[in-house]
């Protein structure tokens, strides 16, 4: 499909367009930023005051700006791949709405306007942090590294994301105390579990290799069995990671375990579904089983890092033998 010739196109169509490239529709993937900003509150007893409320709002904003400078060089370096797919084929960039010399303007004011409102907070770790988050976009998206277009890279380097957005968060509220490195592994594990569905589910909806070969180069070595079997991975990964995290820093989260696996299984089940949410996470608000099992889980984790436990400490206490086995007597 090729482009529709610029000339047809109205100046308000393209303000509204280059608007669009920006995809603020998709800041609500800054939730991911939430579990940063509640642990460290939790551990470090951090007072909820008017300043930190307005250093939130603002390092949202940041990341926010950030996120949209990704999104417009996305949308504009896939605009010829976006062409060959059945949904992707109507964004504006690949429909020639979209000014290139403009979007590039956009894409650099963007950045610039992200790191700016970050350096304006008491932590300079956020700000970087945040570039750190505009660099993986420009390695993702840009050749000539453009991780996207190298299987099982373009899942790992696309969710480095996930733990980029906590460490975002955490430096939000504080930046005395550091994120354990079994957490961070874990939350880039669960970005890996849903992106690599991701994938999937686009895969098995072009149904045909060949053409979702050219529509995304890493689709060339990439099956459905392939895809599930790396879903697997994850999801192993980041609940291993994610258990070393408890035991060691807040046992009373084992109680959150059914309601996670309940969320990973119908987040699984989702992926399967004709035109499915999945591809499209902005909208999977939509989705009520999900949102049910989402919203569960968040409260049911929110208490529990704010509510002690003993007896769960004490029964999952590590114990290790302290004395050599005896030898037995004869």
């Amino acid at each position: 499909m090729q482009p529709a010739r610029s000339a047809t196109f109205t100046l308000a169509e393209r303000a509204r367009a280059h608007i669009s490239i920006a995809r603020f529709d998709h800041w609500t993937k800054n939730v991911f930023i939430l579990p940063g900003v509640v642990v460290p509150i939790s551990v470090d007893h951090t007072p909820i005051t008017t300043a930190l409320a307005v250093r939130l709002v603002l390092g949202f904003l940041a990341a926010g700006l950030i996120a949209s400078s990704n999104y417009v060089i996305n949308e504009v370096l896939d605009a010829p791949y976006d062409r060959l797919h059945p949904i992707k084929k109507n964004r504006p960039a690949a429909c020639g709405l979209v000014s290139l010399p403009l979007a590039y303007v956009e894409w650099i004011f963007l950045m610039v306007a992200g790191l700016g409102l970050a350096s304006l907070l008491a932590t300079p770790y956020l700000t970087w942090t945040l570039f750190a988050l505009w660099v993986m976009g420009c390695l993702y998206n840009i050749p000539p590294v453009r991780t996207k277009d190298i299987p099982y890279l373009d899942v790992l380097s696309e969710s480095v994301n996930n733990p980029l957005r906590m460490l975002a968060g955490w430096f939000m509220v504080t930046s005395t105390i550091i994120p354990p490195a079994s957490l961070l592994i874990s939350y880039w594990m669960i970005g890996s579990y849903l992106m690599a569905l991701k994938r999937f589910s686009e895969f098995r909806q072009i149904s045909d290799p060949a053409r979702a070969g050219a529509y995304r180069k890493s689709f060339r070595q990439y099956t459905e069995r392939s895809l599930l079997v790396s879903v697997t991975f994850y999801a192993a990964a980041a609940m291993l990671f994610f258990g070393a995290f408890i035991v060691r820093y807040r046992v009373e989260l084992l109680l959150s375990f059914p309601l996670v696996a309940l969320v990973m299984a119908v987040y699984y089940d989702l992926a399967f579904d004709e035109n499915s949410a999945a591809q499209n996470p902005e909208g999977l608000h939509r989705h009520l089983g999900l949102m049910a099992s989402v919203t569960a889980c968040a409260v049911v984790m929110v208490a529990l890092m704010f509510v002690e436990l003993p007896v769960l400490q004490k029964i999952f206490a590590p114990t290790m033998p302290t004395h050599g086995l005896s030898t037995p007597t004869r």
